[in-house]
C-alpha cells in the first residue's frame, strides 16, 4: 500500500468516517439533518484532507492541508460532544469515539512534526 492509503493515520481516519456515518443513520439523527450532515462532513473532512495533503508536491503544502485536517477533528470532537450531551449518542460511544479521536489527533501531530522537517516527499526543485 502506497501513497495516502499506507498512512495508518488515514486508515483509522476513513474507518472514523465509517463508524460515524453508520452512528447517524439512525436513532435521534434520523431526524436531525443539521447535526447529521455537519458530523458527517467533519467525518469526512478528516481523512480526506490527509489524502489531499499527501499527494501535494511540497511537505509545506502537505502540512497545510494535515493542519485543516487536525481542524476538522477538532470539529467532530465539539459535534460528537454536543450529539453526547443532546442524548442522541450513549456515554461509552461517546468515549469510545472521543479516544479514537485523540488518538488520531497524536498521530496527525506526529506526521505534522515529521513532514514539518522535510521528510516523507522530495520538496520541490531538489530533483
Amino acid at each position: 500500500m502506497k501513497g495516502f492509503r499506507g498512512l495508518k493515520v488515514w486508515q483509522e481516519g476513513k474507518e472514523l468516517a465509517v463508524e460515524i456515518y453508520k452512528i447517524t443513520q439512525k436513532g435521534a439523527f434520523y431526524r436531525d439533518f443539521s447535526l447529521k450532515d455537519q458530523i458527517r462532513r467533519s467525518g469526512v473532512s478528516f481523512p480526506s484532507n490527509i489524502a489531499e495533503g499527501d499527494e501535494r508536491e511540497t511537505n509545506r503544502e502537505a502540512v497545510r492541508f494535515f493542519y485543516m485536517a487536525k481542524g476538522s477533528l477538532a470539529e467532530l470532537q465539539t459535534q460528537l460532544e454536543i450529539a453526547f450531551e443532546i442524548g442522541y449518542i450513549d456515554e461509552a460511544t461517546f468515549r469510545q469515539l472521543d479516544e479514537k479521536c485523540a488518538s488520531l489527533g497524536k498521530k496527525l501531530g506526529s506526521l505534522i512534526k515529521y513532514r514539518s522537517k522535510g521528510n516523507g516527499r522530495k520538496e520541490r526543485g531538489n530533483g
